[in-house]
């Protein structure tokens, strides 16, 4: 199917329904670019993929079907929950959970087939005694801190798992892991200073591979990869660095146009009156919001502008504050025959790419695509 928007409509064919308020094209045939540019670069180690937050929300099983067909076979998620879906979808795959074991849950990780990424000793030692009421021998990963201080044992910890033998004769470590805090910053001492701390603890222990690179980790260069790498956000097209750019664009967004309208100078537009007309205007109010994930710090108010859509190749700036389900832009300096109600305007698509909108939203690409909602129309392309 064809990407490119032919005035204010996707074209060959159409791909949203009438009754879609929005569109989020996710290029599959991107994202198996994405995975192979990342496997080649790793090569020899392997390379994972991160599939939590329902696959940074583009849809976890048409992903990791993608992901598979490129021959990944293993992946990462955060809670048991996720780890159990893509088991399901990826019954032969390994996978890990990175939030590692809550109390009690061992049975159900070991029922389910799933990897508990263990991050405490207390975690350590209810993996080990499942284990070993079991009388089996089970995989796990283990996770040294080395610099981040979220999770993980600490280097006390890591060397007290290593003198207690009988916890480690209860189970395999599959893995030890541990993961970057500036993978971003290509110059930063830490990655250094993690990568070294993690030789050293990790040779503590008796783990069948190592893994450290996350996506800014991959190109950081082979030191770095150990035996498997675990891209995310640079498999689904966000910046992964400040001195990389990203790989190829795996999303697109567009919402519909559901009014157009007249409004005279001098006249407010939105909660709180924050926007004043500075000219007769005609307004289109677009059918997305906060809700839909546009955030409310890309609205604008007398104070200051704030962010655009694109109608065709128009730009449209946003006027007055994001409201729950709509924003409201001006289309006055666009062609009738563009800006008409049903329209599809782009979001994130050919002029805005997912780094600029969360660039002026403030965030970063992570927290755009986990938070764009279930209202939009899920269309999948190069599968």
């Amino acid at each position: 199917m064809g990407g490119r928007l032919h005035g204010a409509f996707m074209a060959d064919p159409p791909l949203a329904r009438p009754s879609s308020n929005g569109l989020l094209v996710i290029d599959l045939a991107a994202l198996k670019r994405n995975y192979r540019a990342l496997k080649s670069a790793v090569q020899p180690a392997a390379c994972a993929a991160v599939v939590k937050a329902d696959a940074y929300g583009l849809g976890v099983a048409p992903v990791v079907n993608a992901l598979l067909a490129e021959d990944c076979s293993t992946f990462f998620v955060a809670t048991l929950g996720e780890g159990k879906l893509v088991k399901a979808i990826a019954p032969s795959a390994t996978v890990y959970v990175f939030n590692g074991l809550s109390p009690q849950t061992a049975p159900e990780f070991a029922a389910s087939g799933v990897r508990p990424v263990l991050n405490s000793l207390d975690d350590v030692q209810d993996w080990a005694e499942h284990n070993e009421r079991i009388f089996k021998q089970l995989p796990a990963a283990v996770h040294i801190d080395t610099g981040m201080n979220r999770l993980g044992l600490t280097a006390t910890e890591a060397g007290k798992l290593a003198a207690a033998r009988d916890m480690l004769d209860a189970f395999r470590i599959s893995l030890a892991m541990s993961h970057l805090a500036c993978a971003d910053e290509t110059d930063s001492p830490k990655n250094a200073v993690q990568r070294d701390m993690f030789a050293a603890l990790a040779g503590l222990l008796p783990a069948e591979g190592r893994s450290l690179a996350n996506s800014g980790g991959v190109f950081l260069g082979q030191r770095y990869h150990f035996d498997l790498a675990r891209p995310g956000i640079a498999l689904y097209g966000g910046r992964f660095s400040q001195d990389i750019g990203p790989l190829e664009p795996v999303v697109r967004l567009y919402a519909r146009i559901a009014q157009i309208r007249e409004a005279d100078r001098d006249e407010t537009v939105g909660y709180g009156g924050a926007f004043t007309l500075k000219r007769r205007t005609r307004l289109a109010t677009i059918s997305a919001g906060y809700a839909d994930g546009f955030k409310r710090l890309l609205g604008s108010s007398d104070a200051g502008d704030g962010w655009a859509v694109y109608v065709g190749d128009y730009r449209a700036p946003v006027v007055g504050r994001v409201s729950m389900d709509l924003i409201m832009v001006d289309v006055t300096d666009v062609p009738e025959p563009f800006a008409q109600r049903g329209a599809l305007v782009e979001i994130i698509g050919e002029h805005v790419t997912l780094d600029d909108l969360a660039a002026a939203a403030g965030t970063i690409g992570y927290e755009i695509l986990t938070s764009l909602g279930a209202r939009y129309e899920r269309v999948y392309t190069g599968s």
